[in-house]
Formats: structure tokens, sequence, C-alpha cells
């Protein structure tokens, strides 16, 4: 049985070399940075893990430095987590988990554990997040994960992306939702000036995601556990965000669409990003 340890920062890379991925569970799991042939394709904040939720939460809850706020004061995108224990790491691979207890039930009353694990292929990063119930009660599934993507060498104004059918959330002027929504077929366009911040319902298993310019295409695949998403590409950030979320935003007050794990029982969820 493998101790497990604190590390600072974990760089896995493919058999050939060509992608490597960089995850720091001190950091609360972030993934840091996504390499391909040398070349960034994250953002300054790389692949934040939300957690406990994503998104926005329209909810009161005591003021500290492990909770982000928006505009308008909601928190937003969980909790800033503490460091994660590593309990499996190769040149591949990397296993980390979160006792989700103490004084992390202030803002979140749902003894759990979490555990994330990386791993990276010829092309393909793949990261699979498993919730495990403690013995106390029930806990609500609301995390996601924020993939903030650019291509180097390529001007955001001619980006190509393509997105799946899905249902498109009508949003109040908090950017929660407001229960209606709207179904829209999958789309493939240039990004030119558009921008985002979308919620989406109805993301079919297996959906895929993509962006390409440069003669690089990077494929953001939900592969299990995320029929929810956000389209996020702001005007002041060379980025575009495929964001899988387990629930829609708020739904821990709302409850919509919100899935309740059963005391010792697990809830797994996965995606993947493919770079060719």
């Amino acid at each position: 049985m493998t101790t497990a340890t604190v590390r600072p920062a974990t760089q896995l890379r493919s058999p050939t070399g060509q992608l490597q991925a960089t995850f720091a569970p001190t950091r609360g799991m972030l993934g840091v940075s996504l390499r391909h042939r040398g070349d960034e394709l994250l953002g300054l904040r790389g692949i934040p893990l939300l957690h406990p939720w994503a998104n926005r939460l329209d909810v009161e809850l005591p003021e500290s430095p492990l909770i982000a706020r928006d505009e308008h004061g909601l928190p937003i995108h969980g909790l800033i987590a503490p460091s994660w224990q590593v309990f499996a790491s190769t040149s591949w691979v990397l296993g980390a988990q979160l006792d989700f207890a103490g004084e992390l039930l202030r803002f979140f009353p749902y003894p759990h554990r979490l555990v994330v694990r990386a791993d990276v292929g010829a092309r393909t990063l793949t990261v699979r997040t498993t919730l495990t119930a403690g013995e106390a009660g029930p806990v609500p599934v609301s995390f996601g994960f924020h993939p903030y993507l650019r291509l180097p060498g390529a001007l955001r104004s001619t980006w190509r992306v393509e997105v799946p059918p899905m249902e498109h959330l009508e949003l109040d002027d908090r950017m929660l939702p407001t229960g209606a929504s709207q179904f829209e077929p999958g789309e493939s366009f240039t990004l030119g000036s558009r921008t985002f911040d979308d919620g989406y319902a109805a993301v079919a298993r297996g959906a895929r995601f993509a962006l390409s310019g440069a003669g690089r295409r990077i494929v953001l695949r939900f592969d299990a556990g995320y029929p929810f998403a956000q389209l996020y590409a702001p005007p002041d950030d060379d980025v575009i965000c495929f964001e899988p979320m387990t629930a829609p935003t708020n739904a821990l007050v709302s409850g919509d669409g919100l899935t309740w794990v059963k005391p010792g029982s697990s809830y797994t969820a996965t995606f993947s990003i493919s770079v060719s």
C-alpha cells in the first residue's frame, strides 16, 4: 500500500513526450500546464477544479479566504481547497485525494472523500473524479472543471469552435438560471469577436467540444458524468473554456438537475482533452 504524501507539482508525460501535463496537489489539484510539442495550451489560470460547487451560488456564506466571490458578491467556483494527498504517481499518471472534513464543513456540511486521477496517453489527457459519500448522510454532487484553453500561434479572432447540440439555459442579471431553456443544435463557427458566459444542459455522454487553428486541433470530450456545461470566452483574455459540470449553476440552492450520493456510495465523472 502506497503512503499518501504531499507534493508541490507533478509533471506527466505521454509515451512519445509530445504531450505533457502538470498538476499541483498543493493548490487544490490545479492543472497548471498542458503542453503539446512544447507549446502551452492553457491560459494563466490553468484547469481549476470547482468543488463543492461550480459557478455561482445564491446563498449566504461566511467571509473566508477559502471563498471567491463574483461582481455581485455571490460565492463562485467552490472552495479554494487545501493540499491534496498523493497516493499514486508515475511518469504518466497522478492520483490524489481530499478528505472533505473539519473546517471545510462550515461551508459545505457533507463529509466525503474526493479522488482525482489524471493520466496522459499518446495525445490525450484524461481526468477522472470520484466523490464518495461519508456514512453521515447523502452528499449532493455539483463539482466541475474550468479548462482555460488557448491556441498558440493563432489570433483569437481566427479560432474555429465546435459545440454539440445542447439546451441553452436562460440566465438572470446575476448569471443564475431562471429555469427556462431553449434547444440549440450543434454549431461550428469562427470565434471572431464573440464572447460567452453561457450555461447549458442536456449535454450528451461523449459530447465533444473542439478548438482548432494554426495547424492544431484540441477536443474536450465529456466522457461520462457531466450532463451540464458552461461556455466561457471573455473579451479581455485569449482563452476559451468548455467547462464540464455535474450540475447546473446554483443547483445546491435550486435543486435543479442535482444528484445525491447515498452514504458509502460514489459518483464518478470523466473528461478528456485530446490534441492533434
